[in-house]
């Protein structure tokens, strides 16, 4: 590895560590079927103790991989729905459905939650693109959109004050490989060989070249070994000086594809069911080089000294699913509350948006948790863009009221709310005044404040908001 990468090795710029919040955007030909199963989270697959438990995958945007498997709920709706009607022409209803998209509009109501930055998939798994790439599929040509969607949204978001980031499904293109992915380890010997590789290298730079991404996103893993990849790393950021990549980019080598081989499956996905088991859910493997990592429907309890994203969607998967209920979605409250814990902890919040196939529109039960997170940025913004965590990212009071603190320069915010639902008049907060102590409400008042023996005693604002944020300066942890 070079100095230059090993210099950006686990560190991002600033613009991305203030972000706090982004927007992800699954849209691709599955949207048009729009179906996965509701009734399992993806966590529990990853600990099941069965042969195929992706087969099961409450992921829309996995469609044509489901299909693969005959008894899985999404053949079971296909073939009452579609009869045998092929997937690749899903595509040619998502095209048609293009005449009422308005990505400026898409992107007022992105920028209104106060997200920072937003990130298209540009290619999923499927290998259709979101733009006329000038790279030839050798097994599916024309396998993209002619009008150029990717670039339309990049200008949209940009113009509406957000960086623009591109989703790049790297390890799996399913028109050079279609084997069927069961579980995590029939899954490495789905990720192509032969002349992909090329493919996929092309393909990026075709990328970059055309739409400077602040955040070159990469899913699954590289299908290269270390050193073009590295290679291609440097030509990312000699053109984005200040880009940023994750952590999904594990190089591909003969060892890993050996591990996909059936006699040695078993094995991997006992090793993955004790790693899902200990983290909650989906962490990636940590690669040779990235700059943050990217938990997938699970967080860190405490804070981490490696900048990291929460990735999830608003319901149990990304893509659009036309069957998930008002109950499947996350609700306010714990939306909300989401947020604040992993600003606490030191990451980021990559919500998901999956937009639907068939007319370009965002859900209502979606766009109503883009309103919330609006109204929410509108009045607590402050308390969390810009800001780092403390030396602690959570606390309950002896009044019940639950804490979580980020810091900027000399101040910290405490951001409260009651598990009870009312707020009492006053709250003990686990800090120490000092002579230069203020503590005011989000509104600039003056907030009451007793040292007590167990910290500050501190009266709570009026305030009808979920989460109650408070400002103290030049206070010093108990």
């Amino acid at each position: 590895m070079d100095a230059e990468l090993s210099r950006r090795k686990r560190r991002v710029p600033a613009w991305w560590a203030d972000a706090k919040l982004g927007i992800f955007i699954h849209w691709v030909p599955a949207s048009v079927p729009g179906f996965a199963p509701t009734d399992v989270e993806i966590g529990d697959l990853l600990t099941a103790r069965e042969p195929a438990p992706l087969s099961r995958i409450p992921y829309s945007e996995w469609y044509e991989n489901s299909l693969r498997f005959p008894d899985s709920p999404v053949s079971a709706f296909h073939r009452d729905t579609y009869g045998n009607r092929p997937y690749a022409e899903f595509a040619d209803d998502f095209v048609a459905g293009l005449g009422s998209w308005d990505p400026d509009d898409w992107a007022r109501r992105f920028a209104a939650t106060g997200a920072r930055y937003v990130v298209l998939v540009t290619k999923h798994h499927d290998g259709w693109c979101l733009w006329p790439s000038a790279v030839s599929n050798p097994h599916r040509p024309g396998w993209f959109s002619e009008r150029d969607l990717v670039g339309e949204l990049a200008t949209a978001v940009r113009a509406a004050g957000m960086r623009f980031g591109v989703y790049y499904s790297g390890g799996y293109d399913w028109t050079f490989d279609a084997t069927p992915i069961g579980s995590v380890a029939a899954g490495l010997e789905a990720i192509p060989g032969g002349d992909y590789p090329g493919y996929a290298d092309r393909q990026v730079r075709e990328l970059i070249d055309r739409y400077q991404p602040s955040l070159l996103w990469n899913d699954i893993a590289w299908p290269a070994p270390r050193a073009p990849l590295e290679e291609l790393f440097s030509y990312y950021f000699d053109r984005v000086p200040d880009g940023v990549v994750n952590d999904r980019w594990m190089p591909t080598t003969g060892v890993i594809r050996a591990a996909g081989h059936p006699r040695l499956r078993p094995l991997v996905d006992g090793v993955m069911r004790r790693s899902a088991q200990k983290s909650g859910g989906l962490v990636p493997p940590t690669p040779p080089f990235f700059q943050y990592r990217t938990p997938e429907f699970t967080t860190f309890e405490e804070i981490q000294t490696t900048p990291w994203e929460c990735v999830r969607g608003m319901d149990h998967g990304f893509g659009y699913n036309r069957t998930s209920t008002e109950a499947d979605h996350l609700g306010h409250d714990d939306l909300l509350r989401s947020l604040v814990d992993i600003a606490a902890t030191g990451g980021n919040l990559l919500l998901n948006v999956g937009p639907r196939g068939e007319d370009a529109t965002i859900p209502d039960a979606q766009l109503r948790r883009l309103d919330w997170m609006a109204e929410f940025s509108t009045t607590t913004a402050a308390a969390l863009q810009g800001t780092r965590p403390w030396v602690r990212p959570r606390a309950t009071t002896p009044e019940g009221v639950e804490v979580r603190f980020t810091a900027h320069g000399d101040r910290v915010w405490a951001l409260c709310w009651s598990p009870s639902g009312t707020m009492p008049g006053s709250i003990t907060l686990p800090v120490r005044s000092t002579p230069t102590t203020s503590v005011t409400a989000l509104d600039g008042a003056t907030l009451a404040a007793e040292p007590v023996a167990t910290g500050l005693l501190v009266a709570t604002p009026a305030s009808d908001l979920p989460i109650v944020a408070i400002a103290l300066d030049h206070v010093v942890a108990t």
